[in-house]
């Protein structure tokens, strides 16, 4: 059963990738089920010639799940222009991408902190004097080029860092735009340039960059020139866990012991918990020795990097699908058990006050 199932998927992805190009295809605009992963820690190459922008790596979706976009250096398509960066956002149990677009002012990008001047507003790395870019040595690794447009500008950042990739939903950043940058979502955008959009279709095509297979730790991190991923930097280190394999799972926690003044629906209630949390680790241990067995299917096939990148994918589902599932029953079940009463009060002699209403607990 186990090596059809296996088999199957990989006379699929053999399909897939013989029927379809080598890179993805180019969308407006995504919407999928699982929250992107973490940005990942790297360091900004050097400005490889005067006039060109940063643009922050992100992470993307394709045929193997998110994969990462490298950061890289661009030629704005006209003298003036700033990049705002896409950003991922939880709408309606999805994550929907917004993508990046170049304009006169840097608009709303979820407040994610890109780094290297975008910190979750506007951009702190240069501004347009003229037909000039002048750059902000703080933020912008200037280091190797000999241009006079330089300055130096402290920037203050008083927002926590954190490698949250997406604005709102579950573990997403709270924050909205504001009244300018809601203005700006109004005017007129340019959209992204050929060679971008060849950039991140040409890191579609690298099974290195899929997050379920460098976890979260792209080995090409950010690139001198857009598609020139020989001249790279690479990632110090994840922003945070990318789940992929069961056996990541955390261990469920032990229940309590029953107190002494439990009530019989309190005992029925934590030997229906411990019940649960058995039957639940069963499931993650059978999903561990189905992924195991998965990984040696594919060293004996000797599979090629996209095939176990697809695997690696298909991995990364079946966890994540797990552990909400999990994580609803035990909700349900908090919801639905009884709790521990306080005893009964002594009875109060007549002179006695009454009691006092405390307040709500929080």
């Amino acid at each position: 059963m186990f090596k059809t199932a296996v088999a199957g998927l990989l006379l699929a992805v053999s399909a897939m990738l013989g029927s379809l190009p080598a890179t993805a295809t180019a969308q407006v605009e995504l919407s999928v089920m699982f929250a992107p992963p973490p940005l990942p820690v790297y360091e900004q190459p050097p400005l490889p010639a005067p006039g060109w922008i940063w643009t922050p790596g992100y992470w993307y979706y394709g045929p193997y799940g998110y994969y990462w976009v490298p950061g890289t250096w661009v030629q704005p398509p006209a003298v003036g222009l700033f990049w705002t960066p896409g950003y991922w956002s939880w709408s309606d149990g999805l994550y929907v991408w917004s993508p990046g677009y170049w304009g006169p002012q840097v608009g709303f990008y979820g407040g994610v902190n890109y780094g290297f001047g975008y910190f979750g507003h506007g951009y702190e790395g240069g501004y347009w004097r003229g037909n000039r870019f002048w750059y902000n040595r703080e933020v912008t690794n200037v280091t190797n080029v000999h241009i006079e447009n330089i300055y130096t500008k402290t920037v203050v950042n008083n927002v926590t860092v954190n490698r949250v990739s997406y604005v709102g939903g579950p573990g997403g950043l709270n924050v909205r735009p504001t009244t300018v940058e809601e203005h700006i979502a109004h005017q007129h955008h340019t959209a992204p340039t050929a060679v971008q959009v060849q950039h991140r279709e040409n890191a579609a095509a690298r099974p290195e960059l899929v997050a379920s297979v460098n976890h979260g730790k792209p080995e090409i991190a950010a690139t001198t020139k857009p598609t020139n991923f020989e001249s790279h930097v690479s990632a110090s280190s994840a922003g945070g866990a990318v789940l992929v394999h069961a056996r990541d799972l955390p261990k469920p926690q032990a229940v309590p012991p029953a107190a002494k003044t439990a009530s019989t629906a309190e005992l029925d209630s934590q030997r229906q918990q411990a019940s649960m949390q058995a039957r639940q680790q069963q499931e993650r241990d059978a999903l561990v020795q189905m992924q195991e067995r998965d990984h040696a299917y594919l060293s004996q096939q000797n599979a090629n990097a996209r095939i176990q990148a697809a695997v690696e994918h298909q991995h990364r589902q079946q966890t994540q699908l797990l552990q909400q599932r999990q994580a609803s029953e035990m909700q349900s079940f908090h919801a639905s058990a009884p709790h521990a009463q306080p005893p009964a009060p002594h009875a109060s002699p007549p002179s006695a006050a009454p009691p006092r209403n405390e307040p709500p607990r929080r």
